[in-house]
């Protein structure tokens, strides 16, 4: 089981939304799936490493400080033995390795993941020296993508590769670990220094006349429903979802991508666009959120 399990990072979130109500420009549309393309591949380790029966304390996404200096943790196991990180990579299709450097079979380089493991293992251990823990970290690149294939690749590298991924866990698996206190109370320490709101985000400007109104489906993400009585129905996917949890999932989007804004019955109403009823958006309102005011300037938080 995970002790800090991955989430959805805030960017993803509202570029996942902006994808589904704007024309984004081509630039943010490839930064956008390069987005959701890391953290697919990031889940798919997950998936790996959850079913670990080894005396572990996994940590997921984390970032953090040290000396003004941030970075960030793909993936941490503690065990009693040593600390291992992964830099996870989805990387898809043929790459070589020469001269220190990866290229796409194209020829174009990319930024060597080595490099940036290095950064991270550098910055890692000095954080756990100043918080007194051990500093043991054994330091892997994670390719988790079975279409993924690397020419050349050196032997003498920290590469685990799509097909060695069960094999290295069987043999982590088989490693004696036993946690005390002191693991324990590093995992609390790293998750405590944590930052939420992260500094690296590259999202494109918007505003509200940009963005396309309506309730989605929560499915096929089309604009396509109708309501049915109490549900909200997708015409393209058949889709049903109550039209209480469709109103509250669009006043979570509602407040994400436009986080200044207050929360009043017009303001959902305008943006659901598909309950004709004001009084039905201000019932599912009052009894969701807590209410503000009085009259003409009653809103919810």
């Amino acid at each position: 089981m995970f002790y800090k399990a991955r989430t959805k990072s805030k960017e993803l979130l509202i570029m996942e939304l902006l994808n589904t109500r704007m024309d984004l420009s081509s630039k943010d549309k490839q930064y956008y799936h390069s987005l959701k393309k890391g953290y697919e591949g990031e889940v798919l380790f997950d998936a790996l490493t959850e079913k670990l029966q080894c005396e572990c304390i996994i940590l997921n996404d984390l970032l953090l400080n040290i000396n003004n200096t941030n970075f960030q943790i793909d993936s941490l196991i503690i065990t009693s033995e040593k600390n291992y990180l992964f830099e996870v990579k989805n990387y898809e299709g043929d790459y070589y390795y020469e001269s220190d450097m990866l290229f796409k079979i194209t020829k174009s380089e990319i930024i060597n993941p080595l490099h940036q493991l290095s950064r991270t293992n550098y910055l890692l251990r000095q954080l756990l020296l100043n918080l007194g823990f051990n500093p043991q970290i054994d330091a892997s690149v994670v390719f988790i993508n079975p279409n993924f294939t690397l020419y050349q690749a050196p032997l003498d590298k920290p590469f685990i590769f799509p097909t060695q991924l069960d094999q290295y866990l069987d043999k982590l698996n088989t490693k004696p670990s036993k946690l005390n206190r002191k693991h324990k109370k590093l995992a609390d320490k790293l998750i405590s220094l944590h930052i939420t709101e992260s500094p690296y985000q590259q999202l494109p400007s918007y505003d509200y006349e940009q963005v396309r109104k309506g309730i989605t489906c929560v499915q096929c993400k089309s604009f396509s429903i109708y309501i049915e009585g109490r549900k909200c129905v997708c015409k393209e996917c058949r889709h049903e979802e109550l039209v209480t949890a469709a109103v509250m999932r669009s006043v979570k989007e509602f407040k994400l991508l436009f986080p200044d804004h207050r929360i009043t019955t017009n303001a959902i109403h305008q943006w659901c666009q598909m309950v004709p009823s004001k009084k039905r958006i201000r019932r599912i309102l009052n009894n969701n959120f807590n209410q503000v005011g009085v009259r003409q300037w009653t809103y919810y938080e």
